[in-house]
């Protein structure tokens, strides 16, 4: 008995780190790290006169929460197909690790956390958006992804918000540079997860998901459209979010697009899954150069 006891001593701990492990994974770090990149960039740019960094932490935090709470609430309604899917047939519910309610609970949890400490540190405004996120992207994105390619269309606005609840932290309100800033990161989530769609094709339709239109078998019309809303992104990055841009803004956002045409027109020429997987680690390394170039140009 003094062994048994011994043994599930030992075991125990090793348990408990894995189930938290196994928790933190349900909140897709990697995802969350973007989103925190593109809440701080929007407050950052939002803000006027003494820069507040308790306000940026705090803003920080609530959004943090809501998107946590939201990967996991995301992956909690596709864990059937989560299943069915090589990428994805190892995460935490599939793989049984851990059960639906611990994930629903915990997604539950960190979603009505997240939105109530927005609310009481920062704003209305910010906890109204971020909510708004949360949902649009369950009902919306997350079920269309079944029934049609439009899909990513309408995944991007809620994908695109993190911009908008930064501004809103810092400022109470919304304004025409705001919306600017939504739309750069908008248009940016095509040619990004588009290449994530070209990539895992054949996984994707395997589980039922409709991430690329049925006719485009040969992925034709899919790497038009992540050259033709890549030429439309860099444009818009040419019109200066900042006051005092000069040439050198122009120069960085430039070379920033030059990088990202040069991967997308390899892929646009050909639908190698090589080629569309460089791409979308081209758009990770694109984007915080864009917002960065944005934030040095303000300061």
């Amino acid at each position: 008995m003094a062994t048994t006891n011994l043994m599930a001593d030992s075991i125990s701990p090793q348990t408990l780190t894995a189930k938290l492990r196994d928790f933190y994974t349900l909140t897709k770090p990697e995802v969350n790290l973007l989103i925190l990149m593109t809440t701080s960039a929007g407050y950052y740019l939002a803000s006027r006169g003494p820069f507040r960094i308790a306000g940026l932490i705090n803003t920080l935090i609530g959004t943090l929460l809501v998107a946590s709470g939201t990967a996991t609430l995301n992956q909690w309604m596709e864990r059937v197909w989560d299943g069915q899917m090589r990428r994805t047939a190892n995460r935490p519910l599939p793989s049984g690790r851990l059960s639906a309610r611990e994930a629903f609970l915990f997604g539950i949890l960190l979603s009505v956390a997240g939105g109530l400490y927005l609310a009481i540190t920062v704003n209305l405004l910010s906890a109204f958006l971020a909510v708004s996120t949360l949902t649009s992207y369950l009902l919306v994105y997350t079920p269309l992804k079944r029934k049609t390619p439009l899909c990513t269309l309408l995944g991007a606005f809620p994908g695109a918000m993190p911009t908008l609840i930064g501004w809103a932290g810092a400022s109470a309100g919304i304004d025409r540079h705001a919306w600017y800033l939504f739309a750069i990161l908008f248009l940016w989530q095509f040619p990004h997860f588009l290449a994530i769609a070209l990539m895992y094709r054949d996984d994707y339709a395997r589980a039922g998901y409709k991430m690329l239109p049925g006719f485009d078998l040969d992925s034709r019309f899919t790497r038009a459209e992540i050259a033709g809303f890549t030429v439309i992104l860099v444009l818009a990055t040419m019109l200066p979010l900042v006051d005092r841009a000069g040439l050198w803004y122009w120069v960085g956002m430039c070379l920033a697009g030059a990088f990202l045409f040069y991967h997308v027109g390899k892929v646009t020429a050909s639908g190698s899954k090589v080629l569309a997987s460089r791409v979308l680690h081209a758009s990770v390394l694109y984007l915080p150069v864009v917002l960065g170039i944005m934030v040095a140009w303000k300061a």
